[in-house]
């Protein structure tokens, strides 16, 4: 994975959130939705949410190394999901645009951040290392990595967790993204 000097990694993380509503905004003026392009899109952000769902319901945020679940296939199963939501976002806007768009704050804003946190699990977990050595950061394996005991740990699934990391924001996101959407077409098609 590329390297992002500190500072610049440092600013976009601090920007990430506030230039979400940005981004909402631009999403709304070029939305272009289709009920082709929906019925291919929504999916896609379906199989996204659910992914980051799935891994956020594994995730003890800096109390214990998340190895299972979906993390035992990829080392970040949450940005994999947050890419699939907005890829499936501008397929069903149909927007060129809005995918460029979403492709550049992935790779500016997110590897940036997705390096900085890299940093600081290596900082609190010693045993971080030799799970990325066996686990990829981005592209999942279709195998689970294993530790190196040769098994697979276990991270289950835990719906207090799923609350605690509040991945019901991300839902509720995404359900406001689709009325917006079926709006859209409604009133493009009526």
């Amino acid at each position: 994975m590329t390297s992002f000097p500190k500072p610049y990694a440092d600013a976009v993380a601090r920007l990430r959130v506030p230039s979400g509503f940005l981004i909402v905004i631009v999403f709304a003026w070029f939305s272009r939705p289709t009920p082709p392009s929906m019925a291919i899109g929504i999916p896609l952000s379906l199989l996204g949410l659910t992914l980051r769902g799935w891994a956020a319901g594994c995730l003890a945020k800096n109390r214990q190394l998340a190895t299972g679940g979906p993390y035992a296939y990829t080392r970040n199963p949450l940005y994999i999901g947050t890419l699939l939501v907005a890829a499936g976002l501008a397929v069903a806007a149909c927007s060129i645009g809005l995918a460029a768009l979403f492709t550049a704050v992935f790779l500016l804003v997110y590897l940036p951040v997705i390096q900085n946190e890299e940093q600081h699990l290596r900082k609190i977990f010693p045993e971080y290392a030799a799970y990325a050595e066996r686990v990829p950061a981005l592209i999942p394996h279709l195998a689970p990595g294993l530790n190196q005991a040769g098994k697979n740990t276990s991270n289950p699934f835990r719906i207090g967790l799923y609350l605690i990391n509040q991945e019901y924001k991300a839902g509720l996101g995404f359900l406001a993204g689709v009325l917006f959407l079926l709006l859209r077409v409604w009133k493009i098609l009526g």
